[in-house]
């Protein structure tokens, strides 16, 4: 089966969805399974990861109610609050949703040194009781403390969203690809091949530009641990869906059928246990 293991609905709130500024105008607005589905047909792709925008559980409520509706919602990414005393018992009752695979933080608008914290270690220690995952979403300097926090937990699954967001429109790679190359000697972490678009010039990017990013991330994960997504609706203020998705499927091309395979479903399937 086809995955996009990474994309995004919404009800645009003015108040909640400040992030969006006057330079998103295309972005501003709803963005609901409706709206998806045609597009993921027309691009050969089965099924969807939805992944929370917003820090609240009324989001992870409102994403296990779109999987709910929508059979090509094949598994949802929420939020819970990892500090929270109660944490157990959110995770007990969500882990008993069939959708509910993993939790997300935004992680790249807290301080370097937030994956360090002991509370924060100690609310991703109790995910693995629940057989669910963590996507880590984090700007290039926050890559060592992310490298520290899977090597402390070995047995947890986490994958690094829009591959630790390099730097590619001022063509930035050395640093981060030491970080890409030793986070990915942990075999407990795998890498989505995603928002790349939003990481480049947004106007004026090329295929090529995002080559030498593409070759770190394949040297260093390989074929079995990178999962392909779109950042759908974000990718829409650098790309259409057609487009982004053609960077990676232009890139793979002359993989094995096999290898096709894993990078746009397989891996994620086996990830998030769809």
């Amino acid at each position: 089966m086809t995955i996009d293991s990474h994309q995004h609905f919404w009800i645009y709130d003015p108040v909640r969805d400040a992030w969006i500024d006057d330079s998103m105008e295309v972005i501003r607005k709803d963005f609901l399974p409706d709206d998806l589905e045609s597009i993921l047909i027309q691009n050969g792709i089965e099924g969807c990861v939805a992944v929370q925008a917003d820090q609240s559980e009324a989001e992870t409520d409102f994403l296990l109610e779109c999987a709910k509706n929508k059979t090509f919602i094949k598994g949802i990414v929420g939020w819970v609050d990892l500090l929270n005393t109660n944490l157990e018992d959110r995770l007990e009752v969500y882990s008993n949703n069939t959708y509910f695979k993993g939790v997300r933080h935004i992680v790249q608008a807290e301080p370097n040194d937030y994956l360090l914290r002991k509370d924060v270690q100690n609310g991703i220690g109790k995910l693995g009781v629940y057989n669910l995952t963590y996507d880590i979403l984090v700007y290039p300097p926050q890559l060592k403390a992310a490298i520290a926090l899977v090597n402390r937990f070995p047995n947890q699954k986490f994958v690094l969203d829009h591959m630790g967001k390099p730097q590619i429109k001022d063509g930035l790679i050395d640093s981060w690809k030491r970080d890409i190359m030793t986070l990915a000697k942990a075999p407990n972490v795998y890498c989505k091949a995603s928002g790349m678009v939003t990481e480049a010039n947004l106007e004026h990017w090329k295929t090529e530009d995002f080559t030498p990013y593409l070759d770190v991330v394949f040297e260093a994960f390989g074929t079995d641990r990178v999962l392909y997504g779109s950042d759908w609706p974000v990718c829409l203020l650098a790309a259409t869906y057609e487009k982004q998705q053609a960077i990676v499927l232009q890139y793979i091309n002359s993989f094995s059928t096999a290898e096709k395979a894993n990078v746009m479903g397989r891996n994620a399937s086996q990830f998030y246990n769809l």
